[in-house]
């Protein structure tokens, strides 16, 4: 009995101060990221810009959710379709009230689902659904209703948006495919009527095309462009993004990547990286809308920073492709920074006289311009190249992993992992397990003492 009274207490001191501490972390840092509560108010906004309606041309609308939706998903394909010229492109949502992304980006939709449908007096011609956490069944209801009233559009899952449609019933008999940690963490095995496919990049099946995780994106975004518009604008676009992969657009097989030891990096980060650093980014009028997906899909994401939306504007401020954002704050009172990213390839002369203004105030975080000199690189070499000399390479390998992103390109220099991460863990465990001897040696062995004495 004393052997199993001892036992129990290392493994409950070891639970409870280890496990605890881990979970604590890990759970902070994931509603951190996914449901980024905002510190400042929101100003009186006036104006939203909303591109002008063309109605010759076919409408795409990219929905967003409550409380949030992934920046990835929901940035990256809004703009690919607004670069090709051919489509009205909308931002909308359950209602007008301004939108989280993940990671702390927010925005004013340009419709809400009832307006859209009266403008149009239809359905749209293609919904694009991203990764929306259900979170909150009554605020998320009307994006599954809106959808299952669509049902019979072209729809397009992004990522775990495959979740959020098989959510809707809509995939029962088909064949689909969604990002790889959602067969894994077991999201989608109470939907077995329908054919997942985890060996493809994206699949299409009749109107509905869905994709694998975020990059894989890309390449369904871009076989959708390639049916409706055609092969060459498909393949301008591509060109435009200096996106490396056009292969996948034709061929999609791939093998499949799976929850395995890399994973251990991201987990570790989220539980244990307690001195997460305090990026700004500066946002600006024209700024490049999928440039700044980057700096949440690759440093907000990893566990390892936080991320600050900064401007002067006390209005929307408004991006090359008409998305409406809103700063959490303004540059008189941002907080204390490590970095301050000024991200797009033009960020030097677009945003001249904001970075201007942000050193006039006296900030003492020099901008940092991401993607200078990457004009001939895809968007997210240069951030995911950076976090591996910011945090360390393992971090930054597994960054791309989670884009299923397959560059062979990346030159990845710095620590080879984090010693926080690693070193916390092996700390808290040493301190259980003196703790834990503590509790033996003070109570259950001088327990046992005390009575051999009294005989």
């Amino acid at each position: 009995m004393k052997k199993f009274v001892r036992i129990v207490i290392y493994a409950m001191t070891f639970v409870i101060l280890f496990g605890g501490v881990g979970a604590f972390g890990y759970i902070r840092s994931n509603q951190g990221y996914w449901i980024p509560t905002r510190q400042t108010p929101l100003p009186a906004l006036q104006v939203v810009s909303v591109p002008e309606h063309q109605p010759e041309k076919p409408t795409v609308a990219v929905m967003l959710s409550n409380p949030t939706t992934e920046v990835f998903d929901f940035m990256v394909p809004y703009e690919m379709f607004a670069m090709t010229g051919a489509y009205n492109v909308y931002a909308v949502a359950p209602d007008k009230n301004v939108k989280t992304l993940s990671g702390g980006l927010d925005l004013m939709p340009h419709y809400s689902f009832d307006e859209l449908d009266r403008l149009l007096g239809k359905s749209p011609d293609l919904i694009v659904i991203p990764a929306m956490p259900r979170v909150d069944e009554a605020k998320y209801k009307p994006v599954r209703e809106w959808i299952r009233k669509h049902a019979d559009t072209k729809l397009l899952s992004i990522c775990a948006g495959g979740v959020n449609l098989a959510d809707t019933g809509l995939l029962k008999g088909k064949e689909a495919t969604t990002d790889w940690k959602s067969f894994d963490y077991h999201e989608i095995n109470n939907d077995p009527e329908t054919k997942w496919r985890r060996d493809l990049r994206y699949v299409a099946d009749g109107n509905i095309v869905s994709s694998a995780a975020l990059t894989s994106g890309i390449d369904a975004v871009l076989y959708v462009i390639s049916q409706q518009v055609g092969e060459p604008m498909a393949e301008k676009i591509a060109k435009e993004m200096n996106y490396p992969f056009y292969q996948f657009v034709k061929n999609p097989k791939v093998d499949s990547y799976h929850l395995d030891h890399t994973e251990v990096i991201f987990v570790l980060n989220q539980a244990f990286q307690w001195d997460k650093k305090n990026a700004g980014v500066l946002l600006y009028n024209g700024m490049d809308d999928g440039a700044l997906a980057t700096i949440f899909d690759t440093y907000a994401a990893s566990g390892t920073a936080k991320v600050h939306t900064i401007s002067d504007a006390k209005q929307p401020i408004v991006t090359k492709y008409h998305l409406n954002l809103v700063s959490r704050y303004q540059m008189s009172n941002a907080p204390m920074l490590d970095r301050m990213f000024v991200p797009g390839v033009e960020a030097e002369t677009i945003a001249a006289d904001e970075v201007k203004q942000w050193n006039e105030k006296g900030n003492n975080v020099v901008p940092e311009f991401i993607h200078s000199g990457s004009a001939n690189r895809f968007i997210f070499d240069a951030p995911l190249e950076d976090l591996a000399k910011q945090e360390d390479v393992l971090t930054a390998k597994y960054g791309a992993k989670r884009l299923e992103y397959r560059a062979t390109t990346l030159h990845f220099e710095g620590s080879p992992f984090s010693y926080e991460a690693f070193g916390v863990p092996v700390l808290l465990g040493g301190a259980a397990w003196l703790a834990a001897f503590f509790l033996d040696r003070q109570y259950i062995r001088k327990g046992k003492r005390g009575r051999h004495q009294s005989m």
